[in-house]
């Protein structure tokens, strides 16, 4: 194993050469095929919102993969042809996800922080634009960004002296792995780790009292309590433990795998470890940070806060005589949290 850096540039990547003849083009067909129809599959599943930036990016990169498996196959197919003039062999096939696994690796702080601005801003309703105007604007920040990182890849000098050695390794075929993704995911599970410890006795506590049931033909989460005791519900104390109680109910086993891919400090290439789950996991956790960091912002009906495509953060509180819900024609209180 052979790590590379560079010392004039912010970044950190590692090289792993998989001892395999130049027919491990076939094995990277079945990945990219493989990821290929998981992106589809959970695009197809997920709530069709198409408000925030996220969602645009999750297309993007679900097309950019869809075309490195349409690359991959053409190249494996005709083996050895030439097109304007440029020879393409199975060569170029490593090439190709190496670059991309380059790009990969390069986009998780970038996209993580634009979510974080697109969040805020529409959470405080600080800029309104027409919905095809909103479209317009995140298909063109998808596009820069996409742009950006390909060119600063394809221009830094340390990684194409590195893309340029591996030709001498003819029969081997590197690839890399991303930092960016190693420190996100590692500081999401500190956040997680302190906030449960902070508020676990609540947790528990809620969690053997929690109900679920079905109010406007919608599943929801309400948690009694009395109605006679002074109940703030934004407050940011109030109002963790049940944010972590809903992150979970959904992504408890994406944790468990994140944590035991740092504990085992588990390499995994670029091209894969970006991938579609891994953002909707992100950004469930964006989401529950800025309900989170905005709770005293949160009205208890009606208000439009950011959708979440997989975890459904509606919880309702209500006393504890009330015994069916479809029966009262409102709740005592409903918050999205």
């Amino acid at each position: 194993m052979t790590t590379l850096s560079s010392k004039n540039c912010s970044f950190q990547y590692q090289l792993h050469h998989i001892t395999q003849p130049l027919d491990v083009s076939c094995l990277l067909f079945l990945i990219i095929l493989g990821k290929t129809l998981l992106n589809i599959l959970i695009l197809r599943i997920r709530k069709n919102t198409y408000q925030y930036f996220m969602e645009y990016f999750c297309i993007s990169l679900a097309f950019v993969d869809l075309l490195l498996l349409v690359n991959i196959s053409f190249i494996s197919y005709f083996r050895d042809f030439v097109i304007l003039g440029i020879r393409f062999t199975k060569y170029h096939i490593c090439l190709f996800t190496q670059i991309i696994s380059f790009t990969y690796g390069f986009l998780h702080y970038p996209v993580v922080l634009v979510a974080c601005i697109d969040y805020y801003l529409n959470f405080s309703k600080t800029t309104k634009f027409p919905f095809k105007c909103q479209k317009l604007f995140y298909f063109f920040i998808v596009i820069f960004i996409w742009i950006s990182i390909l060119a600063y890849v394809l221009g830094d000098s340390a990684i194409y002296q590195s893309l340029k050695a591996q030709n001498v390794y003819s029969c081997q075929c590197p690839f890399y792995v991303s930092i960016q993704s190693y420190w996100l995911s590692f500081s999401m599970m500190m956040i997680l780790f302190i906030a449960f410890i902070a508020s676990w006795s609540e947790v528990v506590t809620l969690v053997q009292a929690i109900r679920i049931t079905s109010y406007m033909n919608e599943a929801i989460l309400y948690f009694p309590f009395s109605s006679h005791s002074n109940y703030i519900v934004n407050s940011k104390k109030i109002l963790l433990p049940k944010l972590i109680i809903c992150f979970f109910g959904t992504w408890f086993p994406f944790v468990l795998l994140q944590v035991f891919i740092l504990l085992l400090k588990v390499e995994i290439p670029a091209y894969i470890e970006m991938n579609i789950p891994w953002l909707y996991f992100v950004n469930s956790f964006l989401i529950a940070s800025v309900y989170w960091f905005n709770c005293h912002k949160l009205s208890l009906r009606d208000i439009a806060l950011p959708v979440d495509p997989f975890v459904s953060w509606k919880c309702c509180f209500i006393p504890f005589i009330t015994h069916n819900l479809e029966q009262t024609e409102k709740p005592l209180s409903i918050i999205i949290c």
